[in-house]
């Protein structure tokens, strides 16, 4: 067990650090060839990459909050780490961890924007819906989060919700719930 659990573990950090690796070069990519540049059309009126400095949250808001920020992201990560490491090491379980690195993976990428320049770079920009300009960090977390609702609602059965809240230490009925089957 013990072999298989470093082994997710390996896999999740190299996962970890490729996602967090596209979007540096990614935000890289649109500092040097789109800040200070017109919106370079993708798809005619609907898709356009647009430089913007981000100083606060999702559509805007929080606007300056940098503290913040590295505040929350940082709790978030402490229990994304707790969930990923204290997970079962079993097959239904996998998809899970790759969530869990995905969710890592966006807000690691954002909280080095701020760290490093006080904003986020976003770049992605729907105007067909007017949607907020965004980046790949945003999509990792967005998508992680979208697929985690749909584990939660459709995939995941109660007997996996007790095994996983099992693995976290959570005790039923004044007894450890560990010894749950397949």
């Amino acid at each position: 067990m013990k072999q298989k659990r470093m082994f997710s573990g390996v896999c999740g950090l190299v996962l970890f650090c490729i996602l967090a690796l596209i979007d540096r070069v990614t935000k890289n990519l649109a500092v040097v060839q789109l800040k200070d540049q017109p919106d370079v059309p993708i798809v005619q009126n609907v898709f356009v990459l647009q430089y913007l400095e981000n100083r606060g949250a999702a559509f805007g808001i929080l606007q300056g909050q940098r503290v913040i920020f590295l505040i929350i992201t940082i709790v978030i990560l402490a229990i994304v780490a707790f969930v990923y490491l204290k997970s079962p090491m079993k097959r239904r379980f996998t998809f899970l961890r790759f969530i869990l690195v995905l969710i890592a993976a966006g807000a690691v990428g954002n909280m080095i924007d701020r760290i490093m320049q006080g904003y986020v770079v976003d770049f992605f920009y729907l105007i067909i819906i007017n949607f907020p300009i965004f980046n790949v960090a945003d999509i990792y977390v967005t998508v992680a989060a979208a697929l985690l609702i749909i584990m939660a609602l459709f995939v995941f059965k109660d007997r996996d919700f007790k095994e996983l809240f099992a693995g976290f230490g959570f005790e039923k009925n004044g007894k450890s719930d560990r010894n749950i089957n397949n």
